[in-house]
Formats: structure tokens, C-alpha cells, sequence
């Protein structure tokens, strides 16, 4: 159901009408983010721009139970900004504001609005240097990096967003403000909450101010390319290079299909007789960078590269450069659909995770281009389909899992930098185990005890692909329900085809003592529905039943719903 019509009017008073948008067509550019396949419309979409405006849009919002999703420029990869049904999309873009450089301690504070290649450049105006650099730079949003704990070229060698990011200003969901972190080079007062809050997904709170940490901008640098018959030889250098001591500022690689893309799209000369390219760069000193460019250029061609190509000047350095950051946009014309995923592995078993791609790519028949970070083993294997070819995207579906478990086999991880977020929820219980998912749970659960920020992203429950594939989901009798989520009463309408949800007395059960809860019968994991959703139930649910404990007696051992929106 949208969002009522009171609850509109409150944001408008809060935030000024303007700033509040709930026609279809307004709402149309929020249904998404940059993961494909997956949409959903948005109840409403709150454009705040001030801290304290946020603080009213959450209390609002817990003491309505109505969901939140914070949302920037919407560049994430794996569905961490798409709205849940009917929620208040909270975008930041507003909040753009640079609020200090501190030269003396070399910090940097910024709103959430803030660009990440604003950043850059008002460290690089201040002669001081920003290093996390993702693909989006150009628009993604620096509370974005923050909550998706982003990554980028330069990771190898200088680390990521988290590395970086020194304190920041949060609301909690009940519009609490909470600072953590200073511009202390040490600080082991208490917990590491910054810490807690990168990467979370806007799963915790709201990121409106943070506070980051910059280095001086290196002397010199040197960019290279080399190219080679075979992807393995290319992976067997990468591995060579860094078993050497070398930690390049960049090193990055486009299979074939990549490098043809990307010269068909950006005609930047590169060489198209190769399976393989390797982009590489140091900084530094200028002798530290003559001596490393030299040692790397002897390690590919002992490696067996086929050329070693360096760049004469700054505009060139930028060219080859650029070869690598456009990549994925070449990538996207081939195919109406382009999903991009980036399992990652210990570089020692980057040539077996390339072959497993290539293998799997065979077996299920599909396009995949493979490019990414080799030298922190963060590998970007992008599927070239078309969701609208069902029997291709359950392909896909399954070549994903192959992927993912190789992934985790060779002692990698699920996602190097593109979060959980939706697309990838499905995977991290294998990847995580029992007791780091139920410690993450707990965490939520004590920072969000009614579960209005970002319901069901991450830690949810049910597929990856959509927002809808509890499609075939069971009611388990005997199944206490968990967290900050319980059983809802359902109440029929007269068609018996449609049920809304009521609480009887409008006073929720305790949390936790609820009789049953829904279990998605493919992944056999568990989501309570909360009380601001709709059930949709099939025909031939039994007439006449007014509440769920009174169906689940009637029942048999389980009753099949054909559509639940479920969130924990």
C-alpha cells in the first residue's frame, strides 16, 4: 500500500513540499539502482538537506514503522539502495556540502552528498591526495563509499574506503545523532563503532557527516601495459609481480572480449591480437617508480608477454587509464541486460578462479567478460544477457552459485567490494557461517529494533534476483519467530483473495513469541512478514479463516502463499 497520506504530509512539514516526491512518474527514477534486473517502486522519495531534518524523517518513520532506504546517486551493484515496497526513499544528494580541510591534520569533512571525485579534487587543490577511486567516482556519492565500504584501482596498494574514513556523524533509526571517530591518529577509547557503521549498508543508521583521512599526493608515477596470448600467463605475472614485493599503485586486467569492447566503444588504440592485458602503475619517488617500472616490465616478459607498452606522458598514462574505467560501460552495449558481479580470491588462486569462470561460462552457455583488480585478486566476471530471456537468466542464476562456491572453495569471498546488499544475501550465510550471521543479527537488532532501515538487505531472507521470489513460500508450523520481527494476524477481504495485516488490538505480541513465521522453500531460510505489509494469497485459501493461528491449525502441514512481501 503507499504511504499514508498523514505520514506524506508530516515529511512535507519536515523537509518543505517541494522536497517530497510521490507521483508514479516522480518515483520511476528511484524504483532502481546499478544492479540489473531488479526493480521495485518506492512509496515516496524524501530529498533531506540537513542532519537535522533526517533526525525528524526517522522519528517519523520508527514510530510509524515505516521502512526507510537511504539512497545517493544510486550507483551500487548489488541492490543495497533498490526501495523495499512502500518505503520513504531518503536521498542525501542535497547534502553536498565540503565543511572543512584541515591542512594540520590532514582530514577532510564532508556531507554525504558529496561526490567522491569532489573529494579527490579538493585534496588534490590542497596538494594532498584521496586514493579510493571506484568506477563510479565521477558520480557516486561519498556517503555511498562509506556505506558500501567501496573499493577501486588504487585498492592494491592504498586500500579502500574504510581505510580512510577517520569519524563520521550518524542518526540512528529511533533519530538519535551519533558521532564516533576524530581526527586522533590514535584512539583505542572503546569500541571501533566507525568501524561497525563502513560498510553497512544503511542497514544501522544514516551516515550525514564524515570525516576522512588524506595523504600527501605522490611525486611521480608511471603507467604500463602489457599483453599477453594467454589469461593464465597474464594471472601467473600478476602473481609473480607481487611475490616480488612489488605493491603496484594499480593492477588491473581486461580479458578479449573486454579489451574488444572497450576499443570498439572509447578508441583508445589498444592492441587487439592478445587474450589478455594487464594495466599497471606505480607512484612514489621518482626512483622508487623507475626502479619498480623496470622490475615489472622484466617479470611480464619472463612471463611471456607479447608487449610492454609504456605510457610517454601524463595524457597517455590517462588514456590507458581510462581503458580500464570504461570498461563496464563497453561491456553494457553489448546486451540489453549487463550484470557485473566481483567475486574475489587470494591472488595465489587467481589463474584457477579465471579458468573456473571460463568454465562455466562454456557450461551454461553465456557471454561473460572478464576484467577487474588482479592485483588484490578482486575479479569483475560480467554476465552479458537479457532479463527478458527467463530461461537465460536462470542460467545466469546458476552459474552465479558455481562462481560464488569456487570463490569461497579457494579461500575468497562472496563480494571484494560491491556489498550484499539484495543480489547477493542468498550467499552469505555459506560464506559467513552460523555464528558470524546470528553476531550481525544481534548487532541490527539492538541498532534497529523495529527494522525500518533497509528491510530485508543483506541479512534478509529469500532469492537473490528479485524482490518478489517468495513466491513459493510455506507456512511452518512450531517455528518461533526471531528478532525484531513477529507474527502478524491476517485478516481475509470477502473475494478470500486478499488478506491485509492487523494487529487486533493494534498492540504488536512481544517480539519473538509469535507462533509461526515463513520459510522460502528454496533456500530453507526464514522471513517474518511485518505488520506493514500485504499478503497476496492464491484461490482456494479456506474461506472464512479472520487470523494465521487459526489457518495454521486448519491447515495440514503446510499451506502454500503464491505472493508475500517479506522483510526481517
Amino acid at each position: 500500500m503507499p504511504v499514508a497520506e498523514t505520514i506524506l504530509a508530516d515529511l512535507a512539514r519536515i523537509v518543505g513540499a517541494q522536497q517530497v516526491l510521490s507521483a508514479p512518474e516522480d518515483l520511476i527514477p528511484y524504483s532502481f539502482d546499478g544492479t540489473a534486473a531488479l526493480r521495485q517502486t518506492p512509496g515516496c522519495v524524501v530529498l533531506a538537506k540537513t542532519a537535522g531534518q533526517i533526525t525528524e524523517i526517522l522519528k517519523l518513520a520508527n514510530e510509524t514503522r515505516t521502512a526507510v532506504v537511504a539512497r545517493g546517486s544510486g550507483t551500487g551493484l548489488s541492490g543495497g539502495s533498490l526501495p523495499s515496497p512502500d518505503c520513504i526513499v531518503l536521498c542525501t544528494v542535497m547534502m553536498d556540502r565540503i565543511l572543512e580541510l584541515d591542512r594540520a591534520n590532514l582530514t577532510l569533512l564532508v556531507e554525504p552528498g558529496v561526490t567522491t571525485l569532489q573529494v579527490a579534487e579538493a585534496a588534490s587543490a590542497a596538494g594532498l591526495f584521496y586514493p579510493p577511486d571506484p568506477g563510479s567516482m565521477k558520480i557516486s556519492t561519498i556517503g555511498g563509499n562509506v556505506a558500501e565500504n567501496s573499493g577501486g584501482l588504487r585498492g592494491l596498494k592504498y586500500g579502500v574506503t574504510r581505510n580512510y574514513v577517520m569519524g563520521m556523524e550518524v542518526v540512528l533509526p529511533t533519530g538519535e545523532f551519533l558521532w564516533t571517530g576524530n581526527k586522533c591518529v590514535k584512539d583505542v577509547a572503546g569500541y571501533s563503532l566507525k568501524d561497525l557503521f563502513v560498510g553497512s549498508e544503511g542497514t544501522l543508521g544514516i551516515i550525514t557527516k564524515v570525516l576522512l583521512r588524506l595523504i600527501p599526493k605522490p611525486q611521480a608515477k608511471k603507467t604500463m601495459l602489457a599483453t599477453f596470448a594467454q589469461m593464465d600467463r597474464a594471472a601467473e605475472a600478476v602473481s609473480a609481480i607481487i611475490a616480488a614485493q612489488i605493491i603496484p599503485c594499480t593492477l588491473e586486467f581486461l580479458d578479449r572480449m573486454t579489451i574488444h569492447c572497450v576499443e570498439d566503444y572509447a578508441r583508445i588504440g589498444l592492441p587487439l591480437d592478445c587474450e589478455a592485458l594487464l594495466l599497471m602503475e606505480t607512484d612514489g619517488h621518482p626512483v622508487v617508480v623507475a626502479e619498480e617500472a623496470a622490475r615489472m616490465e622484466r617479470i611480464c616478459r619472463d612471463q611471456g608477454c607479447l608487449e610492454v607498452r609504456v605510457a610517454k606522458d601524463e595524457a597517455e598514462a590517462a588514456k590507458l587509464a581510462n581503458a580500464r574505467r570504461t570498461a563496464f560501460s563497453a561491456l553494457a552495449r553489448v546486451a540489453p541486460t549487463t550484470i557485473l558481479e566481483d567475486a574475489t580470491v587470494p591472488r595465489s588462486e587467481l589463474a584457477k578462479m579465471i579458468r573456473s569462470v571460463e568454465t562455466v561460462a562454456r557450461k551454461y552457455k553465456l557471454r561473460i567478460g572478464t576484467f577487474g583488480h588482479m592485483g588484490d585478486g578482486n575479479l569483475h566476471p560480467t554476465f552479458l544477457t537479457d532479463e527478458r530471456n527467463q530461461d537465460e537468466m536462470h542460467r545466469v542464476e546458476e552459474a552465479f552459485k558455481e562462481i560464488f562456491d569456487e570463490a569461497i572453495r579457494l579461500g575468497g569471498t562472496i563480494t571484494g567490494e560491491h556489498g550484499i546488499g539484495l543480489a547477493k544475501k542468498a550467499f552469505l550465510p555459506k560464506f559467513a557461517g552460523d555464528a558470524q550471521m546470528r553476531v550481525m543479527r544481534e548487532l541490527r537488532r539492538a541498532l534497529d529494533p523495529r527494522g525500518i532501515l533497509n528491510p530485508g538487505k543483506m541479512l534478509g531472507k529469500g532469492s537473490s534476483s528479485t524482490t518478489h521470489r517468495c513466491d513459493r513460500t510455506r507456512i511452518k508450523r512450531n517455528t518461533p519467530l526471531s528478532g525484531n520481527m513477529y507474527w502478524a494476524p491476517i485478516t481475509t477481504n470477502s473475494s478470500g483473495s486478499a488478506f491485509s495485516i492487523s494487529s487486533g488490538s493494534n498492540t504488536p505480541p512481544v517480539p519473538g513469541t509469535g507462533p509461526a513465521s515463513v520459510r522460502d522453500t528454496e533456500s530453507s531460510t526464514l522471513a517474518a512478514v511485518p505488520v506493514t505489509r500485504l499478503a497476496i494469497f492464491p484461490p482456494g485459501w479456506p474461506r472464512g479463516v479472520r487470523s494465521l493461528p487459526s489457518t495454521r491449525r486448519n491447515a495440514s502441514s503446510a499451506t502454500s502463499i503464491s505472493k508475500c512481501v517479506c522483510a526481517v
